[in-house]
């Protein structure tokens, strides 16, 4: 699919960060667009931002929908089909994720399956969903957004990140599979899957709000508590640090993570739609990405010890992430 313009996206998770760059730039080429998101104040600022630059005038829907709930999901699409006036999709971008439900022996329960509820049952639910409009298609293109937790199951030698890695695992199987399930029983449908590395998104706030720890237009309420025992893990020295300073370096280190990353969620949406043009099924985004898949795949045995984060920390790969306890997509 070299060309954008007259096809139909769905974009899950557009609410704001890479979804909502996507969005924008597929109005831009000419594409019409139906995102979806759980909240509907950000997702109204990527309506208006898509709305101002769309110079062919091109259909945009948005749509409120939890993706990890299969009867939403069927509405969502139901609804995209009606608001577009089509029965074929060309692109789905499973792009909704969040972080959260670090430690599957001391997190709460609601919070892992939360976490992987959104980041993996989304997937598959929305791909049964419009896998059947994705095939009326002429042509087609399937993108789901792993990580590279989809491959390294860590944050940092120090720090629990089972949920969230689980489910990134769970959507490059599904995706690797579907490339022969795809060539045997929809040859005209293709699957890419995206691996980003460190990319500068607001996931640290939003996962804290679909946790319920906030409401949609609040901050999210730290949990001092698990934050000081995060940090404590982490070789920081906390003791000595009043709930308010805990706080305090939450905030610091989420800012950090959105305003220094290597890589903007434009540039990766740059990265993912190239990657969809060029039809490859595996798309490392950011060069953290890149040096994580090599590193991963050249010594397996060693990446979950504590050498293995020396030798990143050295190259200085992942250090906003590693600091954070957060990842990088949604």
């Amino acid at each position: 699919m070299k060309d954008f313009s007259g096809k139909l996206a769905v974009v899950t998770g557009g609410g704001t960060g890479m979804g909502r760059e996507l969005a924008r730039a597929l109005v831009r080429e000419g594409c019409e667009v139906a995102v979806c998101d759980v909240n509907a104040e950000t997702m109204e600022q990527t309506l208006a931002l898509c709305a101002a630059e769309n110079p062919r005038g091109v259909t945009i829907s948005s749509h409120v929908c939890d993706v990890s709930n299969e009867g939403e999901v069927l509405e969502f699409r139901d609804a995209v089909l009606d608001a577009h006036a089509t029965d074929s999709v060309q692109l789905l971008f499973n792009n909704a994720g969040i972080g959260g439900g670090g430690s599957f022996v001391r997190d709460d329960r609601a919070d892992w399956d939360r976490t992987f509820s959104i980041c993996w049952s989304g997937v598959y639910l929305c791909t049964r969903a419009f896998l059947p409009a994705l095939m009326a298609s002429d042509e087609a293109h399937l993108v789901n957004t792993s990580s590279v937790n989809g491959f390294w199951a860590s944050l940092g030698y120090n720090t629990a990140h089972t949920a969230y890695s689980a489910a990134k695992f769970a959507v490059k199987g599904f995706s690797e599979a579907l490339i022969n399930d795809f060539r045997l029983n929809a040859p005209h449908v293709k699957v890419s899957l995206v691996m980003p590395g460190h990319i500068g998104t607001e996931i640290a706030t939003n996962s804290g709000r679909l946790l319920g720890k906030a409401e949609p237009h609040e901050m999210p309420t730290v949990e001092v508590d698990a934050a000081r025992l995060r940090m404590a893990q982490q070789g920081l020295a906390v003791d000595e640090l009043s709930d308010d300073e805990i706080r305090a370096a939450v905030a610091e280190r989420n800012r950090e993570f959105r305003e220094q990353a290597p890589m903007t969620a434009e540039e990766a949406a740059g990265v993912i739609l190239e990657g969809v043009r060029a039809e490859r099924w595996r798309i490392l985004v950011g060069t953290d990405a890149e040096f994580m898949d090599q590193a991963v795949r050249a010594a397996p045995e060693d990446v979950y010890g504590e050498d293995f984060m020396e030798r990143l920390s050295q190259v200085g790969h992942l250090q906003a992430v590693t600091a954070s306890g957060d990842d990088e997509s949604s």
